[in-house]
């Protein structure tokens, strides 16, 4: 039976040339205990739609009809959590679930109002930290505490708006299960709004694409016959949420592609050699310091990390977060750091670009003991950290005119246009980069590393910021600009289907303190890759049963011994066998 409907909704912002149609012709029908999730691009509108079923907002045609009766405002029989907490800060995490607590049940005695409160604490954690006020909740908790307020006022309908996209990798997955039983035991009618697959799958009953804006509407529904309750380790290995996961995937990356402006032009890389690398003729203008660096011809260590040690002063003493951190990677490998948070993951990039003093060991880049920065490292942070007054050329002009001085004016215009028409930035180059979004100034940060064809390129978790959707075109953006250079990369990172896609190995570290390599996976997958190639091979899985197994063997902070690490190693390996061996047979 239907409890809510959405029917012909159309909602626009601002007019003349500053109006923009957000959606149009928006139509869905949901059932009673359905739970539906609506996934789409960041700015397809997805938060207006919630807005709109909440009552925030009014829309210009259609409306929401909630059990018969078109809805006129908020209401509390549809309780909303957004992906902002809106707790009051001088309040406990009682009195802030109390205080909607009191506003909808008015009428009843104020035993019974606290009981109600104090039950959805309990069900989200919380009981330990009632009396906490927000400021000394971490933000997972903070989360619990808007859904234990929503949930308190017991509503038929409960709407999530992104609730998890701000937080931490663990925290999410953590939250995923609560919401999963929660779903179960409360039988709510739940929409969310999210641009997680994964979590999509893992939640719902139907998965509905939000198509990209201007103008979005629904797309094309995905059924989720999976049984409840789900373990995300165990769908690894589940072909139907392999087939299901896939065609969500390439759903969503071809509806992408129709919002795509942006054209490639055909400039061709002049020949020309930046200051990192050998000169023919040296010029006698040049400093000391770069007349020494060459460009050797070493392939095996060309990057070693030996005994690396990172120790930082606190007020309780010395903190050990890396200890005895040893690699040793080849010229044009491409390299995933993977592991929780804490591992020393970001401590270990940040030495090697010379951005952090170590403590004990060495770091040797072509030859060269690494002490400080320089631009034969080029680094990619997760925030692009743009110069916001400049254009998008100018940001990376600034690298190129500093790494390429013996080049003529037009080269070096050549060298920023070639990258940023390679990272699909042709057309909006000379935007100021305070006009871009997140994902374009992103773009942006990958065509500056680039354009200084440095000896090694650094990634900090550079799309951990974007929506997934985003994250995805951006990781195709920097395989198809890497797989031309095929310039030594090192890529820190918490999502596991990017460790596999970016990598020729996946080094995963132990949780700190004093973390070190806990494992070393080669990914023999064939190159050039892009998500949807992945997804199409037969053992793409089978790498990720790994990551998430050795994920899964440290959360919490354990520390598993090496024999349970080895036997998550040989599960994968014979998940492969099998899988070959099927093949062949099949071949016959």
């Amino acid at each position: 039976m239907s409890i809510l409907e959405i029917s012909s909704l159309s909602k626009h912002y601002g007019e003349g040339t500053e109006r923009t149609e957000v959606l149009s012709d928006v139509n869905l029908k949901v059932n009673e205990g359905e739970f539906i999730a609506i996934v789409g691009f960041s700015g397809s509108g997805k938060t207006t739609l919630i807005s709109a079923l909440a009552g925030l907002i009014e829309p210009d045609q259609g409306g929401v009809i909630f059990k018969g009766k078109e809805i006129d405002g908020p209401g509390p029989e549809r309780g909303v959590v957004f992906q902002s907490y809106s707790l009051m800060p001088w309040l406990s995490v009682q009195a802030n679930v109390a205080l909607a607590v009191d506003s909808v049940f008015t009428s009843r005695p104020k035993a019974e109002r606290r009981e109600i409160a104090d039950r959805y604490i309990e069900m989200v954690g919380l009981a330990p930290a009632r009396d906490r006020k927000p400021a000394e909740l971490s933000g997972g908790m903070r989360q619990r505490v808007a859904v234990a307020r929503a949930l308190a006022m017991q509503p038929e309908v409960l709407l999530m708006d992104e609730p998890l996209s701000a937080l931490d990798a663990l925290t999410r997955a953590k939250l995923q299960d609560e919401f999963a039983a929660i779903s179960q035991k409360e039988k709510k009618t739940i929409i969310l709004v999210t641009n997680d697959v994964d979590e999509a799958i893992l939640l719902a009953d139907r998965i509905i694409p939000l198509k990209p804006g201007p103008k979005a509407t629904l797309g094309k529904e995905f059924k989720v016959d999976l049984p409840k309750q789900r373990d995300r380790a165990a769908m690894n290995s589940d072909p139907a949420f392999i087939e299901l996961r896939a065609a969500v995937t390439e759903y969503l990356m071809e509806v992408g592609l129709e919002r795509s402006a942006d054209v490639e032009r055909d400039i061709v890389l002049p020949n020309i050699v930046p200051i990192t690398q050998a000169q023919e003729q040296p010029s006698a203008d040049l400093p000391v310091a770069y007349q020494r660096e060459s460009d050797s011809p070493r392939q095996e260590r060309y990057l070693e990390f030996s005994q690396l040690k990172k120790v930082y002063p606190t007020p309780k003493g010395p903190l050990t977060v890396v200890d005895g951190f040893d690699l040793k990677v080849e010229k044009g490998e491409f390299i995933t750091l993977i592991g929780h948070s804490g591992c020393g993951k970001s401590t270990v990039l940040s030495m090697v670009a010379g951005l952090n003093e170590i403590t004990r060991g060495g770091i040797i880049l072509d030859g060269t003991h690494v002490t400080k920065a320089g631009p034969d490292r080029a680094v990619v942070f997760q925030a692009p950290s743009l110069m916001p007054w400049l254009s998008a050329y100018d940001n990376v002009a600034l690298g190129v005119d500093r790494v390429y001085p013996r080049a003529s004016r037009a080269e070096r215009k050549d060298v920023a246009e070639y990258y940023l028409s390679r990272v699909g930035l042709a057309d909006s180059m000379h935007k100021m980069a305070a006009d871009l979004s997140n994902g374009m100034k992103q773009r942006v940060g990958i065509a500056r590393a680039f354009a200084l064809s440095p000896k090694l390129l650094l990634l900090d978790e550079p799309f951990g910021m974007l929506d997934s959707l985003t994250r995805w075109e951006l990781q195709d953006v920097l395989m198809d600009v890497w797989k031309r250079s095929k310039v030594t990369a090192i890529c820190v990172t918490h999502d596991v289907d990017e460790a596999i896609l970016l990598a020729d190995r996946v080094v995963m570290m132990s949780n700190g303190p004093n973390a070190r390599i806990g494992n070393i996976m080669k990914v023999d997958l064939p190159r050039p890759r892009s998500r949807k190639e992945l997804l199409a091979h037969p053992d793409y899985y089978a790498y990720r049963e790994e990551l998430l197994g050795f994920l899964d063997a440290y959360e919490g902070g354990a520390h598993p011994d090496e024999e349970q690490l080895k036997s998550i190693q040989e599960k994968r390996a014979k998940r492969l066998a099998r899988q070959h061996s099927s093949a062949v047979t099949s071949a016959a």
